[in-house]
């Protein structure tokens, strides 16, 4: 671990992002040309303490966790990413096939979303990201490890993940979700990852194999989705994606349904959020 080398690089990164760069408002009497490092920390979803002893080079080796928190919330792109991690003694996340660092121009793009939800994942369904507004109404996604990281390994074996939407949704759902897989399988052919996956949802999901052997394929671009909150109720949302020129990462935004109460259960569930953080 290159402890000051490691200090320097988190510095500089945190002195070079504007507020306005990240959704946060400049504020008065704003002395640091950056970002403070209680926003580094809360963007990063660990204490102020932890980032301050990082930055003066005295904290113990990071975790790839911790690691991959702080490339989010400092906006790194891929090669700063792999820097940071080997100033830190860490192997970078292998890039080999999907990209698992979302990139910074879709992170800024959630921020300037403000109060829309909206996520980054990867082609496979790992949630790569979240903006506030999307974790408000769906969680936080970026926790699971291993499998559960994939949106279609939750949804074909744990049956509490599927009450995200209502049960006569369900079939809808999991039709969706491995045609795209589908799609995906066919464009990363021969990847160890998607092979991976695909042969260990067949080992334990009978339901998965029945709907992966009909061969349909469609890559997600568009839907209209009936998501439960358990603080708000049913939210009606139409669900827009949009691809990287490769097709390894997507920006999916979540815009009210016209003609539902969708946009009022969205401003509530935003001052519901602001009360319990504050709280």
């Amino acid at each position: 671990m290159q402890r000051d080398d490691l200090a320097d690089f988190l510095r500089r990164r945190r002195l070079a992002i504007r507020p306005a760069d990240v959704g946060l408002a400049e504020g008065p009497r704003r002395r640091t040309a950056g970002l403070r490092r209680e926003e580094v920390a809360m963007l990063a979803g660990m204490s102020t303490d932890y980032v301050v002893r990082l930055e003066q080079g005295r904290s113990a080796q990071p975790s790839a966790q911790m690691l991959s928190a702080l490339a989010r919330a400092l906006r790194l792109t891929e090669d700063e990413r792999d820097h940071l991690y080997h100033l830190a003694g860490v192997t970078p996340p292998r890039t080999v096939g999907g990209v698992t660092h979302p990139r910074a121009g879709l992170l800024r793009m959630l921020d300037l979303l403000g109060d829309t939800p909206a996520t980054v994942a990867s082609d496979l369904g790992e949630t790569l990201a979240q903006n506030r507004m999307a974790m408000l109404l769906l969680g936080d996604q970026t926790r699971f490890r291993g499998d559960e990281r994939f949106h279609v390994w939750r949804w074909f074996t744990d049956a509490d993940w599927r009450q995200v939407y209502p049960p006569e949704d369900a079939d809808h759902h999991g039709r969706v979700s491995v045609a795209d897989l589908r799609a995906t399988a066919a464009r990363r052919h021969g990847d160890p990852d998607v092979d991976g996956l695909v042969t260990r949802l067949l080992a334990v999901s009978p339901q998965f194999a029945r709907l992966w052997g009909e061969h349909e394929v469609a890559v997600r671009r568009s839907d209209r989705k009936r998501i439960v909150n358990r603080q708000v109720g049913v939210v009606h949302v139409d669900c827009e994606t949009l691809v990287t020129p490769d097709l390894g990462q997507k920006l999916l935004v979540l815009t009210p349904q016209p003609g539902t109460d969708a946009a009022e259960k969205l401003r509530l569930l935003s001052v519901v959020g602001l009360q319990h953080f504050s709280a």
